[in-house]
């Protein structure tokens, strides 16, 4: 597994969602995101069950974690961004995904290449404030400086100290925080 290419495919993967849902209307978004968790979900079981799909064997090959779900990470970020585009506005739920994907990308590649201070599970101080400082950088071009602090910092928090899949936790959390913090 190559972790550098499978944090910059998500962060890729991030962006790219979150300029779907910033230039495409609303409908053509969710209709885009609930198709690609379906496949994502049909692919998955079926490289669970032992089947060679050409070209996502060759990816999942290269880029998943050994022993998980196919394309879980995957599919639990268009889930996430599946629902958090469900329940809340577009001026909420673009910074809630940009977040995600720059902050859990950074967080994940500064912990390996400089983390020296395990704080939580195996993520580091140094991975989650490289994270929490990238992803302030990257929000301050969609939000207001205040909510850019309050939002990284928030998410910080969560990236660091979340048991659950913080592909999962994120998005919904800052699309909480901002309907709470109104932008």
């Amino acid at each position: 597994m190559d972790e550098v290419a499978r944090k910059v495919v998500h962060l890729v993967f991030g962006l790219g969602i979150a300029v779907l849902i910033l230039f495409l209307p609303r409908d053509i978004v969710l209709g885009i995101i609930a198709v690609a968790v379906l496949s994502g979900c049909i692919l998955s079981d079926a490289l669970s069950r032992g089947f060679y799909v050409p070209l996502v064997s060759e990816l999942v090959d290269r880029l998943e974690r050994r022993n998980v779900v196919p394309g879980k990470g995957a599919l639990y970020f268009a889930t996430s961004a599946l629902v958090s585009l469900i329940f809340f506005p577009t001026p909420v739920v673009v910074p809630a995904i940009v977040t995600l994907a720059v902050l859990d990308s950074i967080a994940t590649l500064a912990g390996l290449h400089f983390g020296k201070r395990r704080v939580w599970g195996k993520k580091t101080l140094e991975g989650s404030v490289s994270g929490t400082v990238a992803a302030f950088a990257a929000l301050i071009l969609v939000l207001p400086l205040y909510h850019a602090v309050v939002v990284a910092m928030a998410a910080g928090i969560l990236e660091l100290f979340t048991p659950v899949d913080d592909n999962l936790i994120i998005p919904i959390g800052i699309c909480i925080l901002l309907t709470l913090v109104p932008v």
